[in-house]
Protein backbone atom coordinates (compact mmCIF):
# COMPACT_ATOMS: atom_id res chain seq x y z
CA UNK A 1 0.00 0.00 0.00
CA UNK A 2 1.42 3.52 -0.67
CA UNK A 3 1.95 5.39 2.39
CA UNK A 4 -0.07 8.69 0.75
CA UNK A 5 -2.91 6.09 0.60
CA UNK A 6 -3.38 6.31 4.44
CA UNK A 7 -4.81 9.09 6.06
CA UNK A 8 -3.41 8.56 9.36
CA UNK A 9 0.27 8.10 7.85
CA UNK A 10 -0.62 11.96 5.94
CA UNK A 11 -1.74 13.26 9.09
CA UNK A 12 0.50 11.66 11.54
CA UNK A 13 2.84 14.72 12.24
CA UNK A 14 -0.19 17.23 11.61
CA UNK A 15 -1.65 18.21 15.34
CA UNK A 16 -2.71 21.36 13.67
CA UNK A 17 -4.91 20.09 11.57
CA UNK A 18 -2.73 21.53 7.99
CA UNK A 19 -4.93 18.87 5.67
CA UNK A 20 -8.42 19.41 7.04
CA UNK A 21 -8.06 22.88 6.90
CA UNK A 22 -6.88 22.38 2.90
CA UNK A 23 -9.88 19.84 2.30
CA UNK A 24 -12.42 22.15 3.70
CA UNK A 25 -10.93 25.28 1.23
CA UNK A 26 -13.80 25.52 -1.07
CA UNK A 27 -16.27 25.52 2.18
CA UNK A 28 -14.03 28.67 3.87
CA UNK A 29 -14.19 30.39 0.42
CA UNK A 30 -18.20 30.23 0.42
CA UNK A 31 -17.59 31.68 3.86
CA UNK A 32 -15.37 34.29 2.82
CA UNK A 33 -17.72 35.13 0.13
CA UNK A 34 -20.67 35.81 2.26
CA UNK A 35 -18.57 37.96 5.11
CA UNK A 36 -17.33 40.17 1.87
CA UNK A 37 -20.90 41.03 0.41
CA UNK A 38 -22.09 41.53 4.29
CA UNK A 39 -19.19 44.01 4.71
CA UNK A 40 -20.06 47.61 4.88
CA UNK A 41 -18.03 48.81 2.11
CA UNK A 42 -19.67 51.44 -0.24
CA UNK A 43 -20.39 50.95 -3.81
CA UNK A 44 -20.64 54.55 -4.83
CA UNK A 45 -16.93 55.74 -4.56
CA UNK A 46 -15.30 57.53 -6.84
CA UNK A 47 -13.17 54.76 -9.38
CA UNK A 48 -9.64 55.21 -8.12
CA UNK A 49 -6.87 55.67 -10.63
CA UNK A 50 -5.05 52.61 -9.11
CA UNK A 51 -5.47 49.97 -6.71
CA UNK A 52 -2.47 48.72 -4.55
CA UNK A 53 -2.74 45.58 -1.90
CA UNK A 54 -0.11 45.67 0.67
CA UNK A 55 0.17 42.71 2.50
CA UNK A 56 3.12 39.93 2.69
CA UNK A 57 2.78 36.21 2.64
CA UNK A 58 -0.56 34.31 1.85
CA UNK A 59 -2.05 37.91 1.96
CA UNK A 60 -0.14 38.93 -1.04
CA UNK A 61 -0.09 35.65 -2.79
CA UNK A 62 -3.71 36.33 -2.78
CA UNK A 63 -3.21 39.78 -3.94
CA UNK A 64 -1.03 38.20 -7.17
CA UNK A 65 -4.54 36.44 -8.32
CA UNK A 66 -6.26 39.51 -7.99
CA UNK A 67 -3.62 41.45 -10.12
CA UNK A 68 -4.01 38.78 -12.88
CA UNK A 69 -7.61 39.28 -12.87
CA UNK A 70 -7.54 42.79 -13.19
CA UNK A 71 -4.80 42.52 -16.02
CA UNK A 72 -7.13 40.25 -17.63
CA UNK A 73 -10.72 42.30 -16.56
CA UNK A 74 -9.82 45.02 -14.71
CA UNK A 75 -10.38 48.64 -15.27
CA UNK A 76 -7.60 50.51 -13.77
CA UNK A 77 -4.25 49.70 -12.80
CA UNK A 78 -3.43 46.88 -9.18
CA UNK A 79 -0.08 46.53 -7.63
CA UNK A 80 0.70 44.19 -5.09
CA UNK A 81 3.38 46.22 -2.26
CA UNK A 82 5.18 44.03 -0.13
CA UNK A 83 6.89 47.00 1.72
CA UNK A 84 7.18 48.51 5.20
CA UNK A 85 5.77 51.41 2.62
CA UNK A 86 4.07 52.62 -0.47
CA UNK A 87 5.61 53.51 -3.90
CA UNK A 88 6.07 57.61 -3.99
CA UNK A 89 3.15 57.98 -6.79
CA UNK A 90 0.86 56.93 -4.62
CA UNK A 91 -1.85 59.68 -3.49
CA UNK A 92 -5.20 60.19 -2.65
CA UNK A 93 -6.33 58.62 -5.87
CA UNK A 94 -5.21 55.83 -4.57
CA UNK A 95 -7.26 52.60 -3.49
CA UNK A 96 -5.07 50.92 -0.72
CA UNK A 97 -6.02 47.72 0.07
CA UNK A 98 -4.69 46.10 3.28
CA UNK A 99 -4.59 42.72 4.02
CA UNK A 100 -3.18 40.77 6.85
CA UNK A 101 -4.66 37.85 8.36
CA UNK A 102 -3.32 38.91 12.01
CA UNK A 103 -3.38 42.22 11.53
CA UNK A 104 -0.39 42.88 13.49
CA UNK A 105 2.00 42.14 10.36
CA UNK A 106 5.00 44.97 11.02
CA UNK A 107 5.67 45.85 7.20
CA UNK A 108 1.65 46.28 6.51
CA UNK A 109 0.47 48.12 9.79
CA UNK A 110 3.85 50.44 8.32
CA UNK A 111 1.94 50.63 5.10
CA UNK A 112 -1.35 51.38 6.34
CA UNK A 113 0.15 54.28 8.37
CA UNK A 114 2.48 55.40 5.00
CA UNK A 115 -1.07 55.09 3.50
CA UNK A 116 -2.82 56.93 6.08
CA UNK A 117 -0.66 60.08 5.97
CA UNK A 118 -0.95 60.26 2.23
CA UNK A 119 -5.04 61.17 2.12
CA UNK A 120 -5.17 57.33 0.48
CA UNK A 121 -8.83 56.03 1.00
CA UNK A 122 -8.20 52.73 2.45
CA UNK A 123 -9.84 49.34 2.98
CA UNK A 124 -8.82 46.70 5.78
CA UNK A 125 -9.29 42.68 5.58
CA UNK A 126 -8.00 41.12 8.70
CA UNK A 127 -8.92 39.10 11.46
CA UNK A 128 -8.45 41.80 13.86
CA UNK A 129 -5.27 43.31 15.52
CA UNK A 130 -3.84 46.65 15.30
CA UNK A 131 -4.78 46.90 11.81
CA UNK A 132 -9.15 46.31 12.54
CA UNK A 133 -8.39 48.56 15.62
CA UNK A 134 -7.10 51.82 13.25
CA UNK A 135 -9.62 51.09 10.66
CA UNK A 136 -12.35 51.18 13.21
CA UNK A 137 -10.56 54.57 14.69
CA UNK A 138 -10.25 55.87 11.27
CA UNK A 139 -13.47 55.44 9.64
CA UNK A 140 -12.32 53.08 7.10
CA UNK A 141 -14.38 50.11 5.90
CA UNK A 142 -13.29 46.56 7.74
CA UNK A 143 -13.72 43.71 5.75
CA UNK A 144 -13.12 41.07 9.30
CA UNK A 145 -12.47 37.44 8.92
CA UNK A 146 -12.20 34.53 11.29
CA UNK A 147 -8.86 34.21 12.78
CA UNK A 148 -7.30 31.18 14.12
CA UNK A 149 -5.55 29.32 11.32
CA UNK A 150 -2.08 29.72 10.40
CA UNK A 151 -1.97 32.15 7.27
CA UNK A 152 -1.52 30.26 4.59
CA UNK A 153 -4.29 28.02 5.50
CA UNK A 154 -6.58 31.21 5.06
CA UNK A 155 -5.85 31.96 1.33
CA UNK A 156 -9.66 31.87 1.13
CA UNK A 157 -10.26 34.43 3.67
CA UNK A 158 -7.40 36.94 2.06
CA UNK A 159 -8.64 36.30 -1.57
CA UNK A 160 -12.13 36.07 -1.88
CA UNK A 161 -13.28 39.68 0.24
CA UNK A 162 -10.66 41.33 -1.91
CA UNK A 163 -12.19 39.92 -5.27
CA UNK A 164 -15.66 40.74 -3.90
CA UNK A 165 -15.00 44.64 -2.77
CA UNK A 166 -13.39 45.20 -5.87
CA UNK A 167 -16.72 43.79 -7.87
CA UNK A 168 -18.51 46.53 -5.26
CA UNK A 169 -16.40 49.24 -6.15
CA UNK A 170 -17.13 48.22 -10.21
CA UNK A 171 -13.24 47.74 -10.67
CA UNK A 172 -14.23 44.21 -11.99
CA UNK A 173 -16.63 42.12 -13.44
CA UNK A 174 -18.51 40.38 -11.50
CA UNK A 175 -17.47 36.44 -10.73
CA UNK A 176 -19.29 33.29 -10.92
CA UNK A 177 -18.68 31.92 -7.30
CA UNK A 178 -20.95 28.77 -7.67
CA UNK A 179 -18.80 27.41 -10.72
CA UNK A 180 -15.94 28.11 -8.31
CA UNK A 181 -16.37 26.54 -5.86
CA UNK A 182 -17.75 23.66 -7.82
CA UNK A 183 -14.70 23.45 -8.99
CA UNK A 184 -13.02 23.85 -6.22
CA UNK A 185 -14.80 20.85 -4.93
CA UNK A 186 -14.08 18.74 -7.83
CA UNK A 187 -10.11 19.62 -6.73
CA UNK A 188 -10.54 17.93 -3.43
CA UNK A 189 -11.98 15.16 -4.68
CA UNK A 190 -9.45 14.79 -7.17
CA UNK A 191 -6.22 15.21 -5.19
CA UNK A 192 -7.11 14.38 -1.81
CA UNK A 193 -5.93 11.64 0.64
CA UNK A 194 -9.12 9.19 -0.03
CA UNK A 195 -7.94 8.99 -3.93
CA UNK A 196 -5.60 6.61 -4.81
CA UNK A 197 -1.97 7.58 -5.45
CA UNK A 198 -2.50 6.20 -8.84
CA UNK A 199 -5.53 8.26 -9.56
CA UNK A 200 -4.13 11.31 -8.03
CA UNK A 201 -1.42 13.86 -9.09
CA UNK A 202 -0.82 15.82 -6.13
CA UNK A 203 0.36 12.32 -4.60
CA UNK A 204 1.91 11.45 -7.51
CA UNK A 205 3.72 15.17 -8.17
CA UNK A 206 4.45 14.79 -4.22
CA UNK A 207 6.69 11.73 -4.94
CA UNK A 208 8.61 12.78 -7.70
CA UNK A 209 9.31 15.78 -5.89
CA UNK A 210 10.74 13.83 -2.47
CA UNK A 211 14.23 13.85 -2.05
CA UNK A 212 14.75 16.25 -4.87
CA UNK A 213 15.15 20.01 -5.50
CA UNK A 214 12.54 21.80 -7.68
CA UNK A 215 12.03 24.57 -9.56
CA UNK A 216 8.64 25.71 -10.42
CA UNK A 217 8.16 27.28 -13.66
CA UNK A 218 4.97 29.20 -14.68
CA UNK A 219 3.85 28.81 -18.18
CA UNK A 220 2.95 32.53 -18.46
CA UNK A 221 2.06 35.16 -15.43
CA UNK A 222 -0.74 34.24 -13.73
CA UNK A 223 0.68 30.76 -13.59
CA UNK A 224 3.91 32.10 -12.11
CA UNK A 225 2.48 33.72 -9.34
CA UNK A 226 0.66 30.32 -8.96
CA UNK A 227 4.35 29.16 -8.67
CA UNK A 228 5.34 31.44 -6.23
CA UNK A 229 2.37 30.71 -3.66
CA UNK A 230 3.35 26.95 -4.32
CA UNK A 231 6.80 28.01 -3.70
CA UNK A 232 5.92 29.68 -0.11
CA UNK A 233 3.49 26.40 0.66
CA UNK A 234 6.87 24.11 -0.18
CA UNK A 235 9.10 25.88 1.88
CA UNK A 236 6.82 26.45 4.93
CA UNK A 237 4.69 23.35 5.11
CA UNK A 238 7.60 20.62 3.39
CA UNK A 239 10.63 22.50 4.81
CA UNK A 240 12.56 22.18 1.30
CA UNK A 241 14.10 24.59 -0.91
CA UNK A 242 12.68 24.93 -4.07
CA UNK A 243 13.19 27.77 -6.61
CA UNK A 244 10.24 29.70 -9.23
CA UNK A 245 10.26 31.59 -12.21
CA UNK A 246 8.23 33.09 -15.27
CA UNK A 247 7.66 31.97 -18.61
CA UNK A 248 8.94 33.71 -20.82
CA UNK A 249 11.49 35.71 -19.23
CA UNK A 250 13.17 32.94 -17.93
CA UNK A 251 13.82 31.99 -21.54
CA UNK A 252 16.10 35.35 -21.51
CA UNK A 253 18.15 33.80 -18.68
CA UNK A 254 17.60 30.87 -16.29
CA UNK A 255 17.67 28.34 -19.10
CA UNK A 256 21.26 28.95 -19.28
CA UNK A 257 21.50 28.23 -16.36
CA UNK A 258 21.24 24.54 -16.53
CA UNK A 259 24.22 24.38 -18.91
CA UNK A 260 26.24 23.36 -15.67
CA UNK A 261 23.36 22.84 -13.24
CA UNK A 262 24.45 19.23 -13.09
CA UNK A 263 27.96 20.65 -11.47
CA UNK A 264 26.36 22.07 -8.79
CA UNK A 265 26.69 19.37 -6.57
CA UNK A 266 22.38 18.75 -6.08
CA UNK A 267 22.01 14.99 -7.09
CA UNK A 268 18.69 15.41 -8.48
CA UNK A 269 16.64 18.43 -10.29
CA UNK A 270 13.00 17.98 -10.91
CA UNK A 271 10.90 20.99 -13.25
CA UNK A 272 7.57 21.67 -12.61
CA UNK A 273 5.61 23.77 -15.05
CA UNK A 274 2.28 24.94 -14.03
CA UNK A 275 -0.59 25.55 -16.98
CA UNK A 276 -3.88 25.01 -17.66
CA UNK A 277 -3.93 24.05 -21.48
CA UNK A 278 -4.99 27.77 -23.26
CA UNK A 279 -1.05 28.74 -23.28
CA UNK A 280 -0.84 30.06 -26.81
CA UNK A 281 1.55 27.97 -29.55
CA UNK A 282 4.76 30.25 -28.53
CA UNK A 283 3.98 29.83 -24.82
CA UNK A 284 3.27 25.89 -25.55
CA UNK A 285 6.90 25.54 -27.65
CA UNK A 286 8.87 27.83 -25.46
CA UNK A 287 7.69 24.95 -22.72
CA UNK A 288 9.03 21.68 -25.04
CA UNK A 289 12.95 23.31 -25.94
CA UNK A 290 12.76 23.85 -22.35
CA UNK A 291 12.76 20.76 -21.82
CA UNK A 292 14.41 19.26 -24.11
CA UNK A 293 17.51 21.30 -23.61
CA UNK A 294 17.38 20.50 -20.54
CA UNK A 295 17.01 17.07 -20.08
CA UNK A 296 19.88 14.50 -18.61
CA UNK A 297 20.14 17.51 -15.95
CA UNK A 298 16.41 17.81 -14.90
CA UNK A 299 13.16 15.34 -15.02
CA UNK A 300 10.41 17.62 -16.27
CA UNK A 301 6.52 17.48 -15.68
CA UNK A 302 3.44 19.25 -15.73
CA UNK A 303 1.18 20.25 -13.39
CA UNK A 304 -2.60 21.01 -14.44
CA UNK A 305 -5.18 23.19 -13.55
CA UNK A 306 -9.08 22.94 -13.55
CA UNK A 307 -12.16 25.00 -14.31
CA UNK A 308 -12.43 27.38 -17.67
CA UNK A 309 -12.59 30.57 -16.63
CA UNK A 310 -9.81 32.49 -15.26
CA UNK A 311 -10.54 32.81 -11.64
CA UNK A 312 -11.50 28.69 -11.90
CA UNK A 313 -8.13 28.07 -13.34
CA UNK A 314 -6.07 30.28 -10.94
CA UNK A 315 -7.12 28.76 -7.46
CA UNK A 316 -7.48 25.21 -8.58
CA UNK A 317 -4.07 25.37 -9.68
CA UNK A 318 -3.15 26.52 -6.28
CA UNK A 319 -4.72 24.13 -4.65
CA UNK A 320 -3.32 21.25 -6.15
CA UNK A 321 -0.09 23.08 -4.60
CA UNK A 322 -1.44 22.73 -1.21
CA UNK A 323 -2.37 19.23 -1.63
CA UNK A 324 1.25 18.39 -2.89
CA UNK A 325 3.05 20.49 0.13
CA UNK A 326 1.05 18.79 2.43
CA UNK A 327 1.74 15.54 0.88
CA UNK A 328 5.47 15.79 0.86
CA UNK A 329 5.62 17.02 4.26
CA UNK A 330 4.06 13.42 5.37
CA UNK A 331 6.98 11.97 2.86
CA UNK A 332 9.48 14.07 4.60
CA UNK A 333 8.37 13.25 8.12
CA UNK A 334 7.61 17.08 9.51
CA UNK A 335 5.14 18.67 10.60
CA UNK A 336 3.44 21.16 8.18
CA UNK A 337 2.30 24.11 10.32
CA UNK A 338 5.43 24.47 12.39
CA UNK A 339 7.38 27.71 11.09
CA UNK A 340 10.25 27.87 14.14
CA UNK A 341 12.78 30.25 11.71
CA UNK A 342 9.81 32.79 10.70
CA UNK A 343 9.23 32.97 14.56
CA UNK A 344 12.66 33.24 15.63
CA UNK A 345 13.37 36.11 13.35
CA UNK A 346 10.02 37.52 14.27
CA UNK A 347 11.41 37.90 17.86
CA UNK A 348 14.76 39.35 16.83
CA UNK A 349 12.72 41.94 15.41
CA UNK A 350 10.85 43.04 17.80
CA UNK A 351 13.92 44.42 19.56
CA UNK A 352 14.97 46.55 16.54
CA UNK A 353 13.28 50.07 17.18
Amino acid sequence: MNPLDDSAFVTRLDPKGMYGLTATFPDQCAKALEIARSAPVPSGRTRPDLVVLSGLGGSAAGGDFVKALFEAQGKVPFLVNRDYHLPAYCGPGTLVVVVSYSGNTEETVSAYLDARGRGCPIIVVASGGKLAEMAREDGFPLVLIPGGQPPRTALAYLFVPVLAVCETLGLLPAQDYDALFAVLREGVAKWGVETPADQNPAKRLAETLHGKVSVLYGLGPWQGAVANRWKGQINENSKNMTFSHTFPELCHNEILGWVKADGQGVASWVTVVLQDGTESAKMKKRAEVVARLTDGVTTTVHAHALGSALVERIISLTLLGDFVSLYLAALNGVDPETIDSINTLKNELASVP
